[in-house]
């Protein structure tokens, strides 16, 4: 059984996975490179069935874009959590999970793997909907894609890659200047006519020449995290088709939906931990509305969760979040991210 499936028992799920909770994207606009692609979960948590809509309209098709006039009728709750003493407003889902240049170099290669998932979505997610998400096979292919597609276009994605590339530079530097010192002051000398011979010459000097090299180029234009992004998805991938798919509904409650909703979880007695290796973790789930999220476990199944682990699945999103987290207007989860946010330190990874 799973993560989800045993109610939050101390079980280790064999192997990796990936890690996303964020919400399905059927209204992105192709080309818009400026959008963080987070997913819109602005427009899933509103809700696209009846079940899901309560007072909010219903989500447009794939053919009716965020920007249409009909979109400013669909709205959510965002919660600032920098400043959680504010009058939190409603806003239109047009206006929510934006961001500039979060694939800044040829961004139309990724909106290419992108769009090859999404456009078999909205027929999966009527299924979940329906009650039927495993009547078609391919409906649980495609949401499994739909988790690791959400896992690498995410903040939280992207703060991992910068934090990679710049552990690596460091530690190149480090081998140069320790295993190359002759090589590099000779280096030093054709360059500048000057020898260096001290670690910290050497090491300034050791940056320049790598801050030149073909990977750090690409990594200042955007390419290298375009290609990690691409690179990622696919590996991902395979390692998801190896899971089942449970889909999961509150007994009571909603969900939310943080900006940086891609924790990994693991739940150790009373504490719910996020963030850590795909490895370590038990399992991850991606919330698709307030009544719906997607977990990959063991076996095909619809669960059933009660009051409390809704509640500590939302407060992971909080703890995780940037900045935002976003819910449906009439949800009344106001007073729990209230709660959760002053319980947000930095550096704790534990609910």
């Amino acid at each position: 059984m799973s993560f989800c499936a045993t109610n939050m028992t101390d079980r280790r799920l064999p192997g990796p996975g990936p890690a996303a909770l964020t919400v399905t994207n059927m209204d992105r606009q192709p080309g818009k490179s400026e959008r963080v692609e987070r997913g819109t979960w602005q427009n899933s948590v509103c809700g696209n069935s009846t079940a899901d809509v309560a007072a909010a309209p219903r989500i447009p098709g794939p053919a009716q874009r965020v920007h249409d006039a009909r979109a400013e009728g669909q709205q959510l709750l965002p919660f600032d959590l920098h400043n959680p003493g504010r009058v939190h407003k409603r806003m239109p889902t047009s206006r929510c999970g934006w961001g500039k240049n979060f694939v800044a170099f040829d961004s139309p290669s990724v909106e290419a793997l992108w769009g090859d998932v999404e456009r078999r979505v909205p027929a999966a997610l009527a299924a979940v909907h329906a009650g039927t998400p495993f009547t078609d096979p391919l409906h649980a292919d495609v949401l499994r894609d739909l988790v690791v597609l959400h896992y690498v276009r995410s903040l939280h994605y992207r703060d991992v890659h910068t934090d990679s590339v710049e552990r690596a530079r460091t530690r190149l530097v480090v081998k140069v200047i320790t295993q190359y010192p002759e090589r590099l002051s000779l280096e030093a000398l054709r360059e500048t006519g000057l020898y260096l011979s001290g670690p910290a010459a050497l090491s300034t000097f050791a940056e320049r020449l790598i801050e030149r090299s073909a990977v750090m180029r690409d990594r200042e234009s955007g390419k290298l995290f375009r290609t990690s992004i691409e690179d990622t998805f696919h590996k991902m991938r395979d390692l998801a088709s190896t899971r089942r798919l449970e889909v999961i509904k509150p007994e009571t409650g909603q969900f939310l939906i943080g900006d940086n909703p891609t924790p990994t979880l693991s739940v150790k007695e009373s504490r719910t931990i996020y963030g850590m290796a795909f490895s370590d973790a038990q399992t991850l789930e991606l919330p698709i509305g307030p009544r719906h999220m997607l977990s990959l476990g063991p076996e095909d199944v619809m669960l059933t969760v009660p009051q409390p682990f809704v509640d500590r699945l939302n407060a992971v999103q909080v703890h995780a979040a940037h900045r935002y987290v976003y819910m449906h207007p009439k949800s009344s989860l106001e007073p729990l991210v209230e709660r959760t946010a002053q319980r947000r330190p930095a550096g704790n990874r534990t609910t």
